[in-house]
């Protein structure tokens, strides 16, 4: 049992599995204290920057808008992602197999033979009826058997991620202004400039329009927003989001490397799927 649990593990795409973990946990984290933060945000501007509907109506529908594509991306990258595992099983053990440090199991075989090119149900005695579970692996095996497309897909995906990554940083960089601003009221021996001329103006950053009213907040009201528990909740949810961001970057990266390094182990041997 100790030498078949060994085998398994050398097996094992450890690199994917970190992968997975990673990609799980930053898309759950991204998504959804990304959409908490953008309903904190909305109730921030509907109470404290305007007085109007119609200022704040179009910011609405963008929020709303945010929060169904927030959706889909959780979605999109939880089934990737394990298709992305699947993947990095079944290039691990065809190259395993070809440098002979991994026997594969039943399911292995399967899933490597339409990469290395081994037997086909074939022994000493003829012809052999092939294993229903190998079967199954074999029909899996030549759906996964592009492990060239897969890195492709996640090359632009990173390339997509890494532009969302960078909007994540947007909010966060407006929000620790704000906390800054406030730092300052709440300590005006520490700056030079006065209490009253220290503002938060939402209009600066195209989250309102310029004839927004008041659009702006500044001194002691802007001192007791901050203060607010509505602030504070959404401004580390804002963080938390960028740091799952991080994690789906670090994560896409991980299985780009590990495929493109199966992939090409595949392709040099010379027993790799004809592209």
């Amino acid at each position: 049992m100790l030498e078949c649990c060994a085998r398994c593990l050398i097996g094992a795409p450890f690199a994917s599995l970190v992968a997975t973990g990673l990609c799980f946990f930053g898309v759950a984290l991204f998504c959804g204290c990304g959409h908490e933060a953008l309903t904190g945000t909305e109730q921030l501007i509907e109470t404290y920057f305007s007085k109007n509907y119609q200022d704040y109506e179009y910011l609405i529908d963008v929020i709303h808008a945010f929060q169904y594509v927030i959706y889909g991306t959780a979605s999109f990258f939880f089934l990737y992602g394990a298709l992305l595992l699947a993947e990095g099983f079944y290039t691990t053990g065809a190259v395993r197999q070809i440098f002979g440090d991994y026997k594969t199991t039943i399911c292995g075989k399967g899933l490597s033979a339409t990469v290395t090119g081994g037997p086909k149900g074939r022994g000493a005695r003829g012809p052999q009826r092939a294993h229903s579970l190998q079967r199954v692996c074999q029909c899996l095996g030549k759906w996964l058997g592009h492990p060239d497309k897969f890195v492709g897909i996640t090359y632009v995906l990173t390339i997509v991620w890494l532009l969302v990554f960078a909007c994540s940083a947007v909010p966060v960089y407006i929000y620790f202004n704000t906390w800054t601003t406030c730092q300052s009221i709440a300590n005006p021996s520490k700056t030079s400039a006065s209490i009253g001329t220290l503002c938060a103006d939402a209009r600066m950053y195209g989250v309102l329009p310029w004839n927004a009213f008041p659009g702006k907040v500044c001194g002691s009201n802007l001192l007791s927003i901050c203060k607010t528990s509505e602030f504070q909740m959404t401004f580390h949810l804002f963080i938390a989001a960028f740091v799952g961001a991080a994690a789906t970057l670090v994560s896409l990266l991980t299985f780009m490397i590990a495929a493109t390094y199966n992939f090409a182990v595949l392709k040099l041997m010379g027993r790799g799927t004809k592209f």
